[in-house]
Formats: structure tokens, sequence, C-alpha cells
């Protein structure tokens, strides 16, 4: 008997969904970042064994919207949510715990999918402090995604709640994603890893052109943001920064599709597009049916 099925894992920012994805794929998918808010599509990942495969989704963080791009990751996440069918409400467990996923994700009911509560980051917990959660939380599940400790015993308790169903992608799938998806990803996270605080928000990545015949492949990416002040500091002085966020990156695209790559990176002024529908959309992103002002 097969199980499979969608695994949503859904939460506030930075309660390590990302990490928790790529944890159970075994492969970095989803990129990580300390930076609140740093996924803003969802990302598929595909997780099989003999006789189960789970299709986990990642998603945005759960917020309250203010700008066009912030409804479009709201909508993302609750449409994950409405595709499930069982989901990871996942908590940073050194923070209180959090409210209902009706009252966070602004649901009229409770998910029609089976809900499990989990707390990540207990690696980061006393002994004392983690057994005190587990006593007061006994239908919780407590991982580290970090470390892997709980996750094989979080995925047994998922996977007995899948639907019996033949696989739903090949057994060697690990996502459904192109490839152009996860190196504009790539490259993003390391701009956010080398950027200041105020500017990853306005930060977006499109690949131009990805010639994969080529040796080595050549990959034109462009970093999109929405004012010269935020080029000239993402270019740098005599263009160190942008170099540098170069040189990480094709070391990261590399490793992800085993090749050398010549990867030439560019920075565009895209003025306001985080609250522009069409620029979102030339980017992927989709905002829900509803307009909002």
């Amino acid at each position: 008997m097969r199980r499979a099925g969608i695994v949503t894992v859904v939460g506030k920012p930075n309660a390590g969904k990302s990490t928790l994805l790529n944890r159970i794929v075994g492969e970095k998918l989803a990129i990580v970042s300390a930076k609140a808010q740093s996924t803003r599509d969802r990302v598929v990942g595909i997780h099989s064994t003999d006789d189960t495969q789970i299709v986990v989704l990642d998603t945005p963080g759960l917020l309250n919207p203010r700008y066009a791009l912030q409804h479009s990751m709201r909508a993302t996440a609750l449409a994950a949510l409405a595709d499930a069918d069982v989901i990871l409400y996942l908590a940073d467990a050194t923070e209180p715990p959090p409210s209902p996923l009706e009252e966070v994700a602004g649901l009229d009911a409770t998910p029609a999918a089976p809900v499990i509560q989990v707390f990540n980051k207990t690696d980061l917990l006393g002994k004392a402090r983690r057994e005190e959660m587990q006593a007061l939380l006994p239908d919780a599940s407590f991982v580290s995604a970090a470390t892997g400790a709980g996750v094989d015993k979080l995925l047994a308790r998922a996977s007995a709640l899948l639907p019996e169903s033949e696989f739903l992608y090949p057994e060697d799938d690990i996502s459904t994603q192109s490839l152009r998806f996860f190196v504009a990803e790539l490259v993003r996270e390391t701009a956010l890893e080398q950027l200041e605080d105020e500017l990853p928000y306005s930060i977006a990545c499109e690949i131009e052109e990805f010639r994969e015949t080529a040796t080595p492949v050549y990959i034109r990416a462009v970093l999109h943001v929405e004012r010269d002040s935020q080029k000239r500091i993402l270019i740098g002085a005599g263009g160190q920064r942008i170099r540098a966020i170069g040189m990480a990156a094709r070391t990261k695209v590399e490793k992800l599709i085993g090749q050398p790559v010549y990867l030439d990176l560019w920075v565009k002024v895209l003025p306001n597009w985080r609250r522009n529908p069409v620029a979102l959309g030339r980017f992927g992103y989709k905002l829900p049916e509803e307009p909002h002002r």
C-alpha cells in the first residue's frame, strides 16, 4: 500500500520553514536567510521512500500584507493551505506559542486537512524547558530543522495521515520547479547575505538568459531594485559588492547544476516594482483576484 500527498508547511516569518523543507528533501532547494520574508513564492520539494511520497510545500510567512508583493505572498500561502493533505503549522520554540492557525491565516473555518502543530528550533532550548513544553503540548511535534532532531518522527506522523495513492511524481524527482527558478533564488539569497537590512525586500532576481549547452553554462541574471540609491549600494564602490555577490552565487549555482558556470550579473532599477501588479506578474508573483489598495 502506497501513500502520497501534499504536506504544506505554514507559519509566521522566520519559523524555519525553508530549513525544514531542505532537511526533508536532503537538498538545498529553498533559500535560507536570517532576514524575515525571504521566501516569496511556494517552493516544492519531493521526498520519496519505498512506499510514501511527500510533496512538501514551503510557503511565505503568514503576515498582514501592506503592499502588493505581500498580498501575493499571503495569497500563495493560503492557496498552499487549500491544496494540502496535511498541514505542518510551524512555530519557533523559543517564542511564546502561536495563536491558532485559523486566526493567523485569517481563515473562516478550520482547515479541511489535519493540522500538526510543530515547534522548531528545539536545539536552542534547555532540556528542562523542552520537557516542560512537551508536557504542556502533548499533541505537538518538536523538531530541529537545523540538526534534524525529531524530523524523522514528524515525517512518519505526517505520512500516516496521507491518502492511499500511487506516487504523484517520478521517484527520483526532488522538485517540480525549473532550474531557472532555483538559480534566481540562489542569486537573490546571496544578495541577502551580503546586503544591509534596508535593501533585501527591494530586490528581485530575473534570469534573462540560460544557455545550458554552452561551456561553461552561460547565465545572465538581473537583480532589480526600486531606486538609483539602492542600485549604487548593490554595485558597491568600484563594483566590489556586485562582484562579490556574483562570485559567491556562481559557486552555489555550480554546486546545484554540477557544471562550470559563467554568471553574467547585472543590476537594473524598476521603480516601485513591489507595488506594481505588472512587474509582479513579470517575476511570477500572483496577486489574489480581489484588488487591494
